[in-house]
């Protein structure tokens, strides 16, 4: 397979159907993007009103030119639960920015300008559960918190010496992981736990037999995982008979 990488023509047409439930949420106006994630569905139907902060609903400003950070936290309602701050032009998430917010469990930065974000600056929310970083300009990861069951960051600039090689494998409620339309070389090392990894559309070229298995056992299966894309990697899979040999299926995608 050639390393030239083809974009998709939009944001929904990188993500293929979801086997199974899905919550649809709106990225634009014109843009609706099925999320493949049952815990969605139950935190769709638990959310409360109060719970639910939308920039710029607080008076977030949109058109300056002013390099802006993320809300401040003595600006959100302590019951905040799920903060939503998508497309807006915030540049940097700085420690402060969540700081004794302990009752969030989600936060969504769809489609910013975040290019850095110091490294603790979501280590110290005990109840984040979801995590979702999709369309900004990273190429480095912060410290995410234990509790994260589903995080999002396709389609940034992540490289792999930008994302530590055990960024996720003490993640042991992660179950969603998307990595999708980056610029990673490598597979990081995954937790048990995953049910779906996106890793469409990288660059890279390789994997071992410990990738997702354990090179030293066939008895080894991998009954969580039940989703892999590798697809639009220049990555050949008939060069790795052994790697995908624990998994209930191959991986998803059109491969050479």
């Amino acid at each position: 397979m050639s390393a030239e990488r083809t974009e998709p023509d939009s944001v929904a047409a990188a993500y293929p159907p979801c086997s199974g439930p899905t919550v649809i949420r709106p990225l634009s106006s014109d843009v609706r993007l099925p999320l493949c994630n049952a815990k969605d569905e139950f935190m769709e139907a638990r959310k409360t009103k109060r719970d639910i902060v939308n920039f710029p609903d607080y008076g977030f400003p949109q058109d300056s030119d002013a390099n802006q950070a993320a809300p401040k936290a003595d600006a959100l309602p302590k019951e905040t639960a799920y903060l939503y701050a998508r497309f807006n032009k915030i540049k940097k998430i700085r420690n402060q920015d969540f700081a004794d917010m302990a009752t969030l469990r989600a936060i969504d930065l769809t489609g910013n300008l975040i290019a850095e974000i110091d490294d603790g600056a979501f280590s110290k929310l005990p109840n984040l559960e979801e995590l979702t970083l999709t369309e900004n300009r990273l190429t480095k990861l912060p410290i995410l918190p234990n509790k994260l069951v589903s995080f999002n960051a396709n389609f940034n600039n992540l490289r792999t010496q930008g994302v530590k090689a055990t960024a996720f494998k003490k993640l042991t409620k992660l179950a969603y992981l998307y990595l999708g339309n980056n610029e990673l070389t490598a597979v990081p090392q995954l937790p048990e736990s995953l049910h779906v990894v996106h890793l469409h559309n990288n660059r890279i070229a390789t994997i071992t037999d410990e990738t997702f298995c354990k090179g030293n056992t066939s008895h080894y299966i991998r009954t969580n995982m039940e989703q892999v894309r590798l697809d639009g990697n220049p990555i050949k899979l008939a060069q790795h008979p052994n790697s995908f040999i624990c998994l209930l299926s191959l991986p998803l995608g059109w491969y050479n």
